[in-house]
């Protein structure tokens, strides 16, 4: 089993963006589940939400403590919040940022984009969720395009699947490119 957690602030499509991967592995033939955690946060405070992915019926329902591999949604949440915490040696941290990120652990992977960025320009506001998805895919290989274009498209209408498909794919072509 394959375990990502995705670290962002309240209002940013953190448990959207959980639900569409999940949904994406589920088309890929894969079994999933998502998730979130949630509190008694508010517009801003700090969220996660989860996403599991294995090749045979998930059956634990905990939340996950010891991910493969992490999103980071907002970086300035790294200072506040242990978004580490538990990342397996040769795990994955894709972060929303071009900035350098101090204390990454050792043995692991760290894929930075500029999310922020990417969604402006296509999206024309700063909602990186599935532009995330594409960066997730790119580098995890967990997902594939055309089932993250499927989850898009059943779950927006025609033009915003479109433009949020487009943001997914110039993530992916940068990770894959090698930024």
């Amino acid at each position: 089993m394959r375990e990502l957690r995705i670290h962002g602030r309240g209002g940013q499509g953190s448990v959207t963006a959980a639900e569409l991967i999940a949904t994406a592995a589920f088309k890929s033939k894969v079994f999933s589940q998502a998730f979130p955690a949630f509190g008694v946060e508010r517009r801003g405070a700090p969220v996660q939400a989860f996403v599991r992915f294995d090749d045979k019926k998930i059956r634990l329902r905990s939340q996950i403590y010891e991910p493969d591999y992490i999103i980071v949604q907002d970086s300035t949440l790294i200072k506040d919040v242990d978004v580490f915490a538990g990342l397996k040696e040769g795990g994955i941290a894709i972060i929303n940022t071009e900035k350098d990120i101090p204390g990454i652990p050792e043995g692991i992977r760290l894929v930075k984009i500029d999310a922020t960025k990417i969604a402006l320009e296509i999206l024309g506001l700063p909602i990186e969720n599935t532009t995330l998805m594409g960066a997730f895919a790119a580098a995890t290989g967990e997902i594939g395009m055309d089932a993250i274009k499927e989850a898009l498209r059943e779950r927006f209408p025609a033009n915003l699947a479109e433009k949020n498909i487009k943001a997914a794919e110039a993530a992916y072509d940068k990770v894959k490119g090698g930024i």
